[in-house]
């Protein structure tokens, strides 16, 4: 899949990625810069299981991705056009080692203009869509799953402070964050 989206950008000009989560807080590559961005049919879903980031498989956890529907507020990144297969390759092995994504080319709405950029979608009929989660099962989640990153709950708290350092108020996280257990000295 990384060859075909090589072929996709086709090299000519700049890269540009689309960050709706951990992306925006941890890149983990350079980047020219950074816009706002919108996207119109998808959004932002804490409903994809981590077997691995951030949880087990005795005990799952879970991660964000871009589902149909909606609309999503993230950020935009370009990357040189010259960096850009590298950074690829980087962020393949962070976002694809299982091929859980549905890499797409989405138009993203700035500021300065459209761009198309790559986003990482998911798909409702991937065995790592959770489907439907009741409060309790969310309230287990975070109390419980922890994987190579740390657990679900940082995740989703990072993630929901990094949109308001954005001026990105998601109303769906802060619903689902309302439902962690309470913290020693919260």
């Amino acid at each position: 899949m990384l060859a075909a989206t090589l072929r996709q950008w086709g090299g000519h000009g700049d890269l540009w990625i689309f960050g709706y989560a951990s992306l925006i807080w941890r890149p983990d590559f350079d980047f020219e810069e950074r816009r706002p961005a919108h996207v119109r049919g998808w959004h932002r879903a804490l409903k994809m299981w981590s077997r691995v980031n951030r949880g087990t498989p005795e005990r799952p956890g879970l991660v964000f991705g871009l589902l149909t529907g909606g609309s999503c507020h993230g950020v935009v990144f370009r990357v040189h056009r010259q960096q850009a297969p590298a950074v690829l390759g980087t962020l393949w092995e962070r976002e694809m080692p299982t091929g859980v994504y549905d890499p797409r080319w989405l138009r993203c709405e700035t500021p300065h203009g459209p761009v198309s950029a790559l986003a990482f979608t998911l798909s409702r009929r991937s065995p790592n869509f959770t489907g439907a989660l009741s409060p309790e099962q969310y309230r287990q989640i975070f109390a419980q799953a922890i994987g190579r990153y740390g657990s679900t709950h940082d995740y989703a708290h990072q993630t929901y402070v990094s949109l308001k350092a954005h001026g990105i108020h998601d109303r769906a996280l802060e619903q689902l964050l309302g439902h962690a257990p309470a913290r020693p000295g919260s």
